[in-house]
């Protein structure tokens, strides 16, 4: 189930996607009020949990730095009520997907099917320790196929991400750290040059490193060590035996269906840029 576990992820992750790369949702965020990106994102993303304080936000998204989530949370709530994000958040990823997907593949019956199957998964999981993906859970299943599978795709992301955490956490990798050693798992050097690194203050990214190295986890020119390659490749082990739960609710032979019918949406939105 670990194998069908990646397997799900690599053809689901780019439906979730679309919420970051393309246009729609945050052009229906602005419309809302947010003001930047981030307010959006924070914002929307969040939601689901409800009106708590940034620590708690930070403490369950994991890979921000401190005093990120603090910026947006809860300024982005207090003009424009949660409940009003994550509909925008769902209204725009699902337009983004009818728009990528074209009028002939979002109105497919097989799109209709992957849609039932992901939702059945997506909903069948113990939500204990799963605090994102527990928020998801208590947002209603959209009754549109595309919207449908968008937010089933996504409760799977938030199930997976909650048990990455665990995971991160159980190998005393900080959020941060993280993004470190993804950095250098994609082949990115130096890896204070990653997107989700490089805006951060420079004393910050040298203590991470440092301390990174004190850990014999990165070498003196920034590498991976042995220790390290070994650290990320047992974290992301541990991740998809986590997130295999959901699977069990569909047979061997839903499974492959569902891969089936996932995989011309999912190429059209690589294709398209979703990865």
């Amino acid at each position: 189930m670990t194998r069908v576990a990646r397997r799900m992820f690599e053809l689901l992750e780019p439906i979730c996607l679309v919420t970051y790369f393309a246009d729609e949702c945050n052009e229906e965020l602005a419309a809302l009020g947010h003001r930047t990106y981030w307010d959006g994102y924070f914002a929307s993303r969040a939601a689901p949990l409800g009106r708590v304080p940034a620590q708690v936000v930070h403490a369950a998204f994991y890979s921000f730095a401190d005093g990120e989530a603090a910026r947006h949370i809860p300024s982005a709530w207090e003009t424009i009520p949660p409940e009003a994000s994550v509909a925008a958040r769902e209204r725009g990823s699902a337009a983004s997907l009818r728009r990528i997907l074209g009028d002939e593949l979002a109105g497919s019956p097989g799109l209709v099917r992957a849609a039932d199957l992901t939702t059945e998964a997506a909903t069948s999981a113990p939500t204990e320790g799963r605090v994102m993906y527990a928020g998801m859970r208590t947002l209603p299943v959209p009754s549109d196929p595309v919207a449908r599978l968008w937010h089933s795709a996504t409760m799977l992301r938030e199930h997976r991400g909650d048990g990455h955490v665990a995971a991160l956490v159980g190998a005393r990798i900080g959020g941060t750290e993280a993004h470190v050693l993804d950095a250098l798992a994609r082949g990115i050097h130096p890896p204070e040059s990653f997107g989700r690194l490089h805006h951060l203050p420079t004393e910050r990214l040298a203590a991470v490193m440092d301390g990174l190295r004190e850990r014999g986890l990165v070498d003196c020119g920034g590498r991976f060590t042995d220790a390290g390659r070994e650290t990320k490749q047992r974290v992301e082990a541990l991740t998809d035996e986590l997130a295999a739960p959901p699977y069990d609710a569909l047979s061997p032979a839903e499974l492959d269906e569902l891969a089936a019918e996932l995989e011309p949406i999912t190429a059209t939105l690589v294709a398209a840029g979703s990865h």
